[in-house]
């Protein structure tokens, strides 16, 4: 078994797990959709498309972490920066369910527990670090590139630890269970940090150029003040 890639094929967790963990992924996917109607407008929307493509490309292109062992993208940190939480979550879905189907990448049967790895586990990680990274470094491009290289390294390893948990419950081969965890953690520190670097690059330029498409940035942003409108001039004068 090929414990150092992140995408589960079939067979390495049994059916009974896989099928809860399918059932969790689903119901998960629903409050999500049902979450994201609220965020979705004119702005968001696009740059949602985008971001999926961008995954979706980018999680195409493997880079050597070890000899032998290569890791990609997640994604789920520079989504939930970008276009928040729910919605990021159903773009990294999104990615994973196509390659999935069209490039039988990680097994039909282990689809549930890929979505709660790297969609669910790895980008509700990432949101609570950025959310509690944002309150103490500065809101400006560099401070959000920090906090992406920062929640992308936990966010990545957060997710590899929710296969270990999994394996736990309902792995098919006889491997040490400590061994599986630590090789899983010390593999996706440093997959994390080549995900860090790039989701850093990304997300520090966009809100160069455009702040107010970033997601993570919303809740500190001054509303405009509010115009009071002017009073019509009273006419004064008596009648002819």
């Amino acid at each position: 078994m090929d414990i150092e890639a992140m995408h589960i094929a079939n067979g390495i967790v049994n059916g009974t797990v896989s099928a809860i963990f399918a059932a969790f992924a689903a119901l998960a996917l629903a409050v999500c959709v049902w979450r994201a109607r609220a965020d979705l407008d004119d702005r968001l929307a696009p740059m949602a498309g985008l971001v999926a493509a961008f995954i979706f490309a980018v999680q195409m292109l493997n880079f050597q972490v070890l000899p032998g062992v290569s890791g990609h993208l997640l994604g789920g940190t520079l989504a939930v920066v970008l276009v928040g939480p729910w919605v990021g979550a159903l773009c990294v879905s999104t990615v994973l369910i196509i390659q999935c189907l069209l490039f039988a990448d990680g097994g039909l049967t282990a689809l549930g527990l890929n979505i709660t790895n790297m969609a669910i586990i790895g980008t509700a990680a990432g949101y609570l670090l950025v959310a509690g990274l944002l309150r103490i470094l500065p809101k400006t491009p560099a401070g959000l590139g920090a906090t992406a290289l920062i929640a992308s390294v936990i966010g990545v390893v957060a997710a590899s630890q929710g296969f270990v948990f999994e394996y736990w419950l309902g792995g098919t081969t006889q491997l040490s269970l400590p061994w599986v965890s630590g090789t899983m953690a010390a593999t996706h520190t440093l997959i994390g940090i080549g995900e860090g670097l790039i989701a850093a690059t990304t997300v520090a330029t966009v809100a160069r150029v455009r702040p107010d498409l970033v997601y993570a940035l919303r809740r500190f942003r001054k509303p405009p003040p509010a115009v009071t409108p002017a009073t019509p001039a009273t006419v004064s004068g008596g009648a002819a």
